[in-house]
């Protein structure tokens, strides 16, 4: 995709989650930071856990933010240096009219620039719309200077709307055209009600997911201004990262649930097939799309495994390379 604007002219603002308890409430940061991209978008960005400890860059999915990766941020800062930062126009992060992945990339690279050292390395770890943009910045000089390895959990590299299973219908052109509409309409999502988890859950979750889960991720979706969240579905409708995969060349694991509406298993396996160097594909059973709020600890553990492997360089390299990992995840676990 090129680097011309989607075509909005002016978004609102930034809003926040309203998680304020809870193992989902976001963590305070060690320090915070703007990132400034390279057309002067500005990132808010955290940084988690002790300088000098090994680096995790977090980069999160469509209509969410920092908050999503909470979970992980809370384990990990123990002994890890954690970066997380909020797209554009999520969280903190001021909106832009340049919503197009090459700007998500550059969003990527700025980040990695006002965080790490030249030449320090991190995993680097995406979810949906953020997986998508590690694999739009694949082939970016500063992303391979700094990238030891990446998770990609829960996303795809193309045909996110043929794909989609959020309609209930068989598979061909009028589920296409229908998903299109539902993912990309300009409609408010309202307060956090019983009817809006509901309809959260069944599209974005797995059935056995806890009800804390679910408000969680209800409240940091409906945090999104409904004008960024259609201009960033808007370039998700037309995705083709295809290429990106295949510059993707550092040992890259992928992560995601079998329950996964809107980015289906099919979209994991062409990415371990596709992917120079994948070590790994972990099949959470039973579990949908929001798989780090979804499954915590499955999560923050393969996120460790790698950091092991491959930023440390304490560990086995290559652990599960093109092998499934199944993993029966209960609710409340």
């Amino acid at each position: 995709m090129s680097r011309r604007a989607s075509g909005v002219s002016r978004l609102p603002g930034p809003r926040t989650a309203s998680v304020t308890s809870g193992p989902y409430a976001p963590p305070t940061p060690s320090r915070t930071l703007t990132a400034v991209s390279a057309d002067g978008a500005r990132l808010h960005v955290e940084v988690h856990g002790q300088e000098g400890a090994p680096a995790v860059v977090l980069s999160h999915g469509w209509t969410c933010s920092t908050a999503f990766w909470a979970a992980q941020i809370r384990d990990l800062a123990t002994d890890h240096r954690v970066i997380a930062y909020d797209q554009r126009g999520h969280g903190h992060s001021p909106a832009s009219p340049a919503c197009t992945t090459d700007a998500l990339a550059d969003d990527l690279e700025a980040v990695l620039a006002a965080t790490l050292a030249p030449g320090e390395k991190a995993l680097i770890a995406g979810h949906s719309m953020g997986g998508m943009t590690v694999m739009a910045a694949a082939g970016r000089p500063r992303f391979r200077d700094h990238a030891a390895a990446v998770l990609l959990c829960s996303t795809g590299s193309s045909r996110l709307i043929a794909e989609s299973r959020v309609v209930p219908l068989r598979a061909g052109r009028v589920r296409t055209w229908i998903t299109g509409r539902v993912l990309g309409s300009r409609a408010p999502l309202g307060p956090v009600t019983p009817v809006a988890r509901s309809i959260l859950k069944y599209a974005t979750m797995g059935a056995g997911s806890a009800a804390h889960r679910v408000e969680a991720c209800a409240r940091i979706v409906h945090a999104c201004p409904r004008a960024v969240r259609h201009s960033w579905g808007t370039v998700l409708a037309a995705l083709d990262l295809d290429h990106g995969v295949r510059e993707l060349r550092v040992p890259t694991a992928v992560l995601h649930g079998t329950s996964d509406r809107l980015t289906p298993p099919v979209h994991a396996r062409a990415l371990v097939s596709a992917l120079p160097h994948c070590v790994g594909l972990t099949e959470l059973t039973g579990i949908g799309h929001m798989t780090p709020i979804e499954a915590p600890e499955p999560v923050t553990g393969r996120i460790r495994e790698l950091v092991t492997a491959y930023v440390t360089g304490a560990g086995p390299a290559d652990t599960h390379e093109h092998g499934s990992i199944p993993a029966q995840i209960k609710e409340g676990s």
